[in-house]
């Protein structure tokens, strides 16, 4: 079984990945993220996981890399890690009442053959219409600074949703496990 390498130092990915049990390595991809001019956050998710997955592809021959990067947007606003409760409360002001999708790009590379598997998995998700002592309870609790959007899903977050849409509720939390399998498999690895 190839080496299997987990583009990303994210701690909720590494969760994610851990539900597979599958032995993995980490690596940090150190990619700049920096948005090209007139890219379509979309497309930004998935060139960013191409990107991380290629970043340490050197460095793991014969390795099968799993890059992976989310886009948070409503309209032409996009809403990254807010790094800080000021951003947060900002971000999540802006959201609320809104829906906003939040696009998580995915790529698996095989380094010994070059191919690549790519794909995007949006989640819709609808922020309720929160009042300002809502947000300020809420980053007081769990303190999301460094999820896209302000608001993580799988703990106290939900409480902050009226609803979700999507195909895999793991792409919300940064890493699509269901298209994963299926590219793992593509690639011969037997899950489970």
């Amino acid at each position: 079984m190839p080496r299997l390498v987990l583009a990303s130092t994210s701690a909720y990915r590494r969760e994610l990945l851990a539900r597979l049990l599958i032995p993995f390595e980490i690596a940090d991809p150190q990619t700049d993220e920096t948005v090209l001019p007139e890219e379509p956050p979309a497309s930004t998710a998935e060139r960013l996981a191409v990107a991380k997955a290629k970043a340490v592809a050197l460095r793991y021959p014969g390795a099968l890399i799993i890059g992976s990067d989310q886009v948070a947007f409503a309209g032409n606003q996009r809403f990254g890690k807010p790094l800080g409760r000021e951003r947060a409360i900002e971000q999540l002001q802006s959201m609320r009442g809104r829906t906003v999708i939040f696009h998580t790009g995915l790529c698996l590379h095989n380094s010994a053959t070059g191919r690549n598997h790519i794909c995007g998995v949006s989640t819709e998700v609808a922020f309720r219409q929160l009042s300002d002592t809502e947000i300020e309870r809420y980053l007081d609790r769990e303190q999301p600074y460094h999820c896209a959007g302000s608001a993580k899903s799988e703990g106290l977050g939900i409480a902050l949703l009226s609803s979700m849409r999507g195909d895999d509720p793991n792409a919300l939390i940064g890493l699509p496990l269901i298209a994963l399998c299926g590219m793992l498999r593509a690639e011969g690895m037997q899950i489970p």
